[in-house]
């Protein structure tokens, strides 16, 4: 049986009349937003259009973004990242925040980048699926992921504090890292304690 998106109770104001909406659309207008499956085309225009809808709506009222999601495409990666800079975000991993979704992590504003105890962050160049073209156009977007590498590892660089050569060993395989050792290693500020 699919569970499909709850719907709960919505109350504009006191003269309207309580509505029902999704879960989802309930949680927008407290201004938290999810990254909670693959990052595609599809959900980075989702959750710009809402980041910026957001800051219009309310403005100096900070949007927080949770992270459970095993990455994605590059591009669409580098595009939330840099409307998350460009508004002003909090960020929390709840799961795991792996190859882009590390990258959006670290977009968060400092000092509001946070983990649960129990998340996990996984860090990595910049992949290509295949190589199933001519010669020449494999060599394009070899110089491609090459300048994604380098930009990925400017933002790590930028947003850790870590050395080229630090991010340049870690980035060459999967490096996970538990809350712990990413607040060590700069990519969160806090672990989110236990009540």
């Amino acid at each position: 049986m699919p569970f499909g998106v709850p719907k709960v109770v919505f109350e504009a104001s006191e003269e309207e009349e309580a509505t029902w909406v999704d879960l989802y659309n309930r949680v927008y207008r407290e201004r938290a937003l999810f990254l909670g499956r693959e990052i595609n085309t599809e959900l980075a225009n989702n959750l710009i259009s809402l980041m910026v809808f957001l800051t219009i709506d309310r403005p100096g009222w900070e949007p927080i973004m949770l992270i459970n999601s095993p990455g994605g495409f590059v591009f669409s990666g580098l595009a939330i990242y840099d409307t998350m800079r460009s508004v002003g975000v909090s960020t929390i991993c709840l799961g795991l925040a792996a190859s882009m979704a590390s990258v959006a992590l670290l977009g968060g504003n400092f000092t509001k980048r946070a983990a649960f105890p129990h998340a996990r962050v996984m860090i990595h160049q910049p992949r290509m699926k295949s190589f199933e073209d001519t010669l020449g156009r494999v060599v394009k977007e070899a110089l491609v992921l090459l300048d994604l590498r380098e930009s990925v590892t400017d933002i790590y660089a930028h947003r850790t504090g870590q050395s080229w050569w630090v991010l340049t060993v870690d980035l060459e395989s999967d490096t996970y890292m538990t809350p712990k050792e990413a607040k060590a290693y700069g990519i969160i500020d806090q672990i989110i304690a236990e009540k």
